[in-house]
């Protein structure tokens, strides 16, 4: 002990507030199951693997720790005879009504404690009536205590895919209920305006029951419901049929778009009548409808190649990562990320110099770059990919919980633990790669190119040319482009047949439209048509025509097809499709050729910026109150002319997965000319105002030159760009300069989608390694057999 009682006056006890990280190594994936176990320093409370524990002491001098064990053991699993399999009700894995991933074995574990003391190493069984009260304080609360990533994740999302977790409605409290005589019977339920019997929804304003949407596979409602909302902007319907005694029920906020919990169903339902307690589940629940909608499909056993025998890998580079419970879409894109030289190499082969220049006075788990390093150190060593020993549990695999914590930090989707759009989350983590580079090589180059666009007045026949940067080839799809419409309506007639008997159709003999790649490549070289574009060939507003070509081939070229889509009756859909997409592409045909002998450009503005047209400040909050940004709202009402809050909607849902959506407006035509004419001048008032809410100058100066002065579309903006306002003093490192070469390139990854939209379902990346196809599903990784290269929504091509 006295080795020991030579430290004491650095030994801790956790208070509440301090964060307890015994869960796993800050710098690697070891844990108290690797053979090292884990390492926890009784000064900080971070925990540390046995290859950064010494990095630690040296850097800290802290010389204590807590040594955490568990020793892992097959008990005999208890047989409950052959009754029925139970039925999965959940979109979840290892929950209660999910899918159980251990059903054979068994196993228990003994956990050991010793403190250990470095740089010697020397180990003390724990617990032991010689150690001061002080040891025993401090050790007895960190096994106490939450850990750091429990806490993190709270609020988060436990199970796969798991849509039943669902935030309160900002209606709940105060929902307007009409007292118009109106009382619903508790069965014999029917739509108001048409015969559907089935997937009725109630408005709980004015108790108007309707029928829901429908499907992609044509099931389902016929939209009375979502345009009753339409309608009347009432906006909470409860699913006649999912209520049960406990007052649980499917509950949809049409202006947020998403299903939510009502506190108050009781009372809102008891006002038409309904008493909660005699309810009795009936119907499908969402989740279950989602579950059984894909089933009727073969695209999730196709892309998971569920009918084949896969065959695992193990090692360096074929480590899986667990899902945290809809992470899947992180998961697939960090994958591809680190099979990127540039991204092994800045990561991977200097992990080291990134790890040993950690900041003893932060901690690592806030660190950009070294979680970074520590996700592709845990997938390319090959330590946490190793083939299992049934003697014990199979702990392969890495859980990215630091990662998606700290990268998710004050974004309001990514935070959350629902599912997102893998092409979203590729950007953000992009943007993150450029705040964290600042003077150094940004691996995310490797995907940057020079964007052409040159739009040609139609009035003047006078062009513009302009360039901008991007890291994704965004290309639309056309289902009149389809090369099998005959096959395709055959199916539809054969199924919708079979569906009026009563009958299901066999998955396998699912008939999508087949799109050429080519189709998609020609849709993007199409020129556009631009309303009310300001020409200062003309000086006035006119129309003009805009062309996007490329005006540089990066090393990776990121290809997204764009099946996030919208029906004309704004219901959210995935257009279910098959796109034969080459090995080999050659992009040649859209590379640019700027300014052409005999074009006359479009000369500078002279004078002051026109004004622009002025906006219907009452249709702007009305379609603000639906849940549009701002400046969103501000382009339907340009682009409709003024006419009124129906055709501004219908442009909203129209345009709504255009890349400038949420960006600040600018009339087209206008968009730098301020920056051409004059250096901008902040209106000192609206400054201060800003600066009087708590931002600094150059963020309110910022703000304000992104939204033309406007004060309150400043603050709106401040809001919607943290990432952007967070340290305006660095300069980004975006350089003007571009990596160029040929245009042919070979396909090396892809990302797929499963499910009937983006905030649903599961993703999977196959990976192009050594020679052969790679699945990665998760912590599953294993050679493809039938690689389902039509079905993918984000293609990874390497320039050659």
């Amino acid at each position: 002990m006295d080795v020991l009682n030579t430290h004491l006056d650095t030994i801790r006890v956790p208070e509440p507030l301090d964060k307890v990280y015994k869960d796993e190594c800050l710098f690697s994936f070891d844990n108290g199951n690797t053979d090292t176990g884990l390492f926890i320093s009784l000064t900080s409370f971070w925990g540390l693997g046995k290859d950064y524990v010494e990095l630690y002491h040296r850097k800290t001098g802290h010389s204590v720790f807590l040594h955490i064990k568990r020793e892992w053991y097959k008990v005999p699993s208890s047989s409950q005879g052959d009754g029925p399999e139970k039925k999965i009700t959940r979109l979840a894995i290892g929950m209660e009504g999910g899918f159980d991933p251990s059903k054979e074995n068994k196993f228990e574990f003994r956990e050991t404690y010793t403190i250990v003391i470095l740089p010697s190493f020397k180990s003390l069984s724990w617990p032991d009536s010689q150690f001061p009260d002080i040891i025993n304080k401090s050790v007895k609360r960190i096994l106490k205590a939450e850990s750091a990533n429990k806490l993190a994740e709270l609020e988060a999302l436990q199970g796969t895919w798991d849509g039943e977790v669902r935030v309160v409605s900002k209606h709940a409290k105060d929902l307007k209920q009409l007292d118009n005589g109106k009382k619903i019977p508790p069965t014999g339920w029917k739509c108001e305006k048409c015969e559907k019997t089935e997937n009725l929804w109630l408005n709980l304003t004015d108790g108007s029951v309707l029928c829901g949407r429908r499907f992609f596979d044509g099931s389902g409602g016929n939209n009375h419901a979502i345009q009753h909302f339409s309608d009347t902007g009432y906006p909470l319907a409860v699913k006649l049929g999912t209520i049960t005694k406990d007052g649980k029920a499917d509950i949809f906020s049409y202006t947020e778009d998403d299903m939510v919990e009502d506190p108050y169903i009781k009372e809102h339902l008891a006002h038409w009548g309904i008493n909660v307690a005699t309810m009795e589940k009936t119907e499908k629940s969402m989740v279950e409808l989602e579950l059984e909608l894909n089933k009727k499909t073969n695209e999730w056993a196709m892309l998971q190649e569920s009918g084949s025998k896969l065959k695992p890998v193990y090692g360096p580079g074929y480590t899986g990562m667990i899902n945290l419970g809809n992470s899947c879409y992180l998961n697939s894109v960090m994958q591809v990320l680190f099979t990127i030289p540039d991204f092994i190499n800045r990561y991977v082969d200097q992990a080291g110099q990134i790890f040993e220049m950690f900041n003893i006075n932060s901690c690592p788990a806030d660190d950009f770059n070294i979680q970074m390093a520590k996700i592709g150190v845990g997938l390319l060593s090959g330590k946490y990919s190793i083939a299992p020993d049934e003697s014990k549990p199979d702990f392969n695999g890495i859980s990215p919980r630091m990662f998606k914590t700290l990268v998710g930090r004050g974004h309001p989707d990514l935070s959350t633990s629902k599912q997102q759009d893998a092409q979203e989350f590729f950007l953000h983590v992009v943007k993150l790669l450029e705040y964290n580079n600042k003077n150094r090589i940004n691996p995310a180059d490797c995907f940057k190119y020079k964007v052409e666009e040159r739009v040609q007045c139609v009035s003047s026949k006078k062009v513009k040319y302009t360039y901008r940067s991007d890291n994704i080839l965004p290309l639309s799809i056309s289902l009149e482009a389809a090369v099998n419409k005959e096959e395709v309506s055959a199916y539809e007639e054969r199924k919708a047949q079979l569906e009026a008997e009563g009958k299901k159709i066999d998955p396998s003999q699912v008939v999508r439209p087949r799109i050429k790649f080519i189709s998609c490549l020609e849709s993007f070289a199409q020129s556009e048509l631009i309303e009310q574009y300001f020409s200062t060939a003309v000086n006035s507003r006119t129309t003009a025509r805009k062309t996007t070509r490329i005006a540089t081939f990066p090393d990776y070229l990121l290809i997204q097809l764009k099946k996030f889509t919208l029906r004309e009756d704004w219901v959210p859909i995935k257009l279910d499709v098959a796109v034969e997409m080459p090995d080999v592409i050659d992009l040649s045909s859209l590379r640019a050729t700027g300014p052409q002998p005999g074009e006359e450009e479009m000369p500078e503005l002279t004078g002051s910026l026109p004004s622009p047209p002025p906006i219907d400040d009452l249709v702007l909050k009305q379609l603000m109150d639906l849940g549009f940004p701002v400046d969103a709202c501000r382009r339907a009402i340009f682009f409709t002319k003024n006419t009124g809050v129906e055709n501004a909607t219908a442009w909203l849902f129209k345009h709504i997965s255009d890349s400038d959506f949420m960006e600040p407006f600018m009339p087209p035509g206008l968009e730098g000319l301020s920056k051409v004419t004059s250096d901008f001048v902040p209106d000192r008032d609206a400054v201060d105002a800003i600066k009087g809410m708590g931002f600094a100058e150059q963020q309110a100066v910022k703000a304000l030159k992104a939204t033309n002065n406007e004060l309150e579309r400043a603050v709106d903006w401040i809001f919607s760009n943290q990432e952007e306002v967070e340290d305006t003093t660095i300069a980004s490192n975006e350089s003007s300069e571009y990596r160029d070469g040929g245009s042919q390139y070979q396909l090396v990854a892809f990302i797929s989608h499963m499910g009937t939209s983006a905030a649903a379902g599961h993703y999977v990346a196959h990976i192009y390694k050594d020679g052969h196809w790679v699945i990665f599903n998760d912590n599953k990784v294993a050679l493809s057999e039938n690689l389902p290269k039509e079905l993918g929504y984000l293609y990874l091509y390497k320039r050659f």
